[in-house]
This record gives structure tokens, C-alpha cells and sequence, in this order.
């Protein structure tokens, strides 16, 4: 796949995208022309800095998938079907096999530690190294689980005219992760959206599929010019009905997940509003890491437009940080082509990386209100926290139920 020129013609096709959602559009300059470098104030750990205990995965592509009559299914299945779904989260039972409904919530964290300085992820520490606050009081950990083990991901896509010509960016770091980042045991599943979420490709193992479902996006071009990012998030973590089927949302489903977002940031026509997708994601915990798209047009522009549009860029670029930063995930504003090997390699370390940590919180309020996390991390074990010289990804906040939070949306 070549790369698309980011010359005047194509600069022409965005800004009648912008027109026909009703942002005002600035003629660019022509001289600009992709070139690699990096934007990031603070670079995420890379995996150059990390020591030997910590394993990459091999950079060249993906081996061949195998005869999917191996595996015992169907080689002539529709395109989107799951070859094997990842397992839900099973009801706790008693000895006759009756549910238990549990009278406390236990809360779930994904967190990744690193040193300030070198960038190197901690990857051998045990409960005792970690201290859980929520609201200034001390939590007892339930469990425990380090990280490197296989992932559920969900790749969430902007598939519309918003983006217009830039669906390239879009689908260029989709396909790179899935050669260069998937492993044999992960479950990955494609969900482009416009006007609403569709899912391309169920959880699948098979890399075949996945390849030819970005594929297939590449061939076409968006049909909508509504981008219902929030409705999407919310689909995808609480699941729901959608073509007729029953789809399982993400905080159902066991083991290590999160999600991949590459977009612009833009929501036009969602039936939630921004904070309510933000308390989705937030309570889900599952990590959001967003991709964002459209900086190199905003930076080469910004002098020139309006204060409306203006605006709406700077308010697409903060939700996908919010929403990265309060799931415990992370954002990337990539504006080259030449920064994307960088920015996956980084996501795919934090992906494998992370501590599932796991508490009852001991407050019985349920009113509705946000409660403060805060994760102490000792690393030499001399009783005293490391924070000072330490980078920790998790997210600092959750909303208990009660109010409205405590009534399931349908």
C-alpha cells in the first residue's frame, strides 16, 4: 500500500469535507509535504529502553495464517463472522450451581509503570509493591495479575465524510498494528462508524480476516457525513442489538481488554452526550488508546481559522485525550506518516505491560458521586512510595452507582 501525497489537490478535497459539516475551510499553503519527525511533549516508554526481562514481539509480518479447516471451521464463512469469540466474564455460583448476586462491586484497574527518565516498563512487581487509595483510604487487593498475556482489542475506526480524504490515516495504522502487533491468541474485532457503529469484523484469531476487512475499507469510501463517536464507545463497551444481532460489550468480557481508537475527535449526531460517554468509559475499565488524525491540517491552519473552527479542532483533539486519560489508556496525536511504527510499538508495549489489579472498595455510598483512585507504587521495597521517579498509567477516577448512574440505559 502507498502512502497518499498530502499536496494541494488533496488539501482541496479536505476542505470540502469540512464545508459539508459545516466547519469553515482555510486554502492551506502547498508546500507542505509529509516528512517524519515526532510532536509528542512526552514521549511514551519505548521498547529500546526497556531491559531484557521484557518481550517484543517479532517485527516482521504476521506468518501466513493457517487452513482454517484445521481449526475446524468453515473456510468459505462470510466475511465478519467470529472464528472463536473471547469468553464472557461467568456468574459466580454456589455449590448447587445457583448465582450468587454479589452486594459489592469489585473495581478493576490496568495499570503500567515506568521510569520517568529511561522509559523502562517495570515488569516484575508483586501486590506488596503496590499501595490502592480511593478517596484518600486504603483498599485491600482481591486480585492480582501481571501482564504480556494474550489481549481483547477492539478497533474502533471513523469511517466517515467528516474525515474525508483522510480515511488513510485512519486505515493505515489499523493495518500496520494488525502485521506487525497481533498475536496468535489475541481476539481482535473491527468496528468502523459513521452515522452509527458497524462491526466488520467479529473476535477473531485469524489474521486473514482482519486483513481483509481493512481491505475491503480501503476499496470503498464513506457513505455518511454524521460521526457518532460517543454512540460507538457506548456500543462497544455495554454491547447492545445491532443488524438483528446480539453483541457483547466489552467490560462483559474476561481477561485483559481495550480499545483502539483512531480518529478525529469530531461527534455530530450521537443520541448520548459527551459526558455521558465519558462516565462509559470511565466505569468500563477498559483502556482507551486514541489515535488522533487531522493535526498536521490543524497545525499547518491554525493561524488562519476561524475561532469556530478554531474551536471544534481543539475539542475534538481534548475528548479523545479525556477519554484516553480517564480509562487508563493513552493518546497519540500522530500528524506523520513516519511517527505511526513509533506510536504502535509504544501501544503495543503498553498493552502487554499492565498490572490487572482488582478491589472491593470499602465506602457502601451509593449516590451517584465520582470517587478519586490514587496508586502508590514501591519499588525497592523500603516502605516509602516511588511516584516521584515513576510514570503510572491507570485511570484516577470512577463514578459509583446510585442517581441516575445506577440505571442500566437500554
Amino acid at each position: 500500500m502507498q502512502s497518499l501525497g498530502y499536496g494541494s489537490g488533496r488539501y482541496a478535497a479536505i476542505i470540502l469535507c469540512l464545508i459539508s459539516v459545516g466547519l469553515p475551510a482555510v486554502v492551506p499553503p502547498r508546500t507542505a509535504q509529509a516528512q517524519s519527525g515526532a510532536t509528542r511533549k512526552t514521549p511514551p516508554p519505548s521498547p529500546e529502553n526497556d531491559k531484557p526481562n521484557r518481550t517484543l514481539p517479532d517485527e516482521k509480518p504476521a506468518a501466513p495464517p493457517r487452513d482454517a479447516a484445521q481449526d475446524g471451521q468453515d473456510p468459505n464463512r462470510p466475511m465478519g463472522t467470529p472464528r472463536r469469540r473471547p469468553p464472557t466474564k461467568a456468574p459466580t455460583t454456589d455449590d448447587e450451581g445457583n448465582i450468587i448476586v454479589l452486594s459489592t462491586d469489585v473495581v478493576n484497574l490496568e495499570v503500567v509503570v515506568y521510569d520517568k527518565k529511561t522509559g523502562r516498563i517495570f515488569t516484575d512487581l508483586k501486590p506488596a509493591n503496590f499501595t490502592i487509595l480511593e478517596d484518600g483510604v486504603k483498599q485491600d487487593i482481591t486480585n492480582f495479575q501481571v501482564g504480556d498475556s494474550a489481549i481483547t482489542l477492539v478497533m474502533i475506526l471513523e469511517y466517515s465524510r467528516v474525515i474525508g480524504p483522510l480515511v488513510f490515516e485512519v486505515l493505515e495504522p489499523a493495518a500496520q498494528f494488525i502485521e506487525r502487533f497481533v498475536r496468535a491468541n489475541d481476539y481482535i474485532s473491527i468496528v468502523p462508524f459513521d452515522i452509527r457503529p458497524k462491526v466488520l469484523t467479529d473476535f477473531t484469531n485469524d489474521p486473514a480476516v482482519l486483513r481483509s476487512s481493512i481491505a475491503l475499507l480501503y476499496r470503498n469510501f464513506p457513505a455518511f457525513t454524521e460521526s457518532n463517536l460517543f454512540d460507538t464507545l457506548k456500543f462497544v463497551i455495554k454491547g447492545g442489538k445491532l443488524d438483528g444481532e446480539d453483541y457483547t460489550g466489552l467490560e462483559e468480557v474476561q481477561g485483559r481488554t481495550a480499545i483502539l481508537l483512531i480518529a478525529l475527535g469530531i461527534d455530530t449526531f450521537s443520541r448520548i452526550n459527551y459526558d455521558q460517554a465519558r462516565k462509559i468509559v470511565e466505569n468500563a475499565g477498559v483502556p482507551v488508546y486514541c489515535i488522533g488524525i487531522g493535526n498536521l491540517f490543524y497545525k499547518l491552519n491554525d493561524p488562519r481559522l476561524s475561532p469556530e473552527t478554531n474551536l471544534t479542532f481543539l475539542q475534538a483533539f481534548n475528548t479523545l485525550r479525556t477519554f484516553a486519560d480517564s480509562s487508563g489508556g493513552r493518546y497519540f496525536p500522530v500528524t506523520f506518516v513516519g511517527e505511526l511504527p513509533t506510536t504502535l510499538r509504544s501501544i503495543d508495549a503498553l498493552l502487554r505491560n499492565q498490572y490487572s489489579i482488582g478491589y472491593e472498595p470499602t465506602n457502601p455510598r451509593r449516590e451517584g458521586k465520582r470517587r478519586k483512585i490514587e496508586v502508590l507504587v514501591d519499588i525497592d521495597g523500603d516502605g516509602k512510595p516511588d511516584n516521584k521517579r515513576l510514570e503510572l498509567q491507570y485511570r484516577r477516577s470512577y463514578v459509583e452507582p446510585g442517581g441516575n448512574n445506577g440505571k442500566r440505559k437500554k
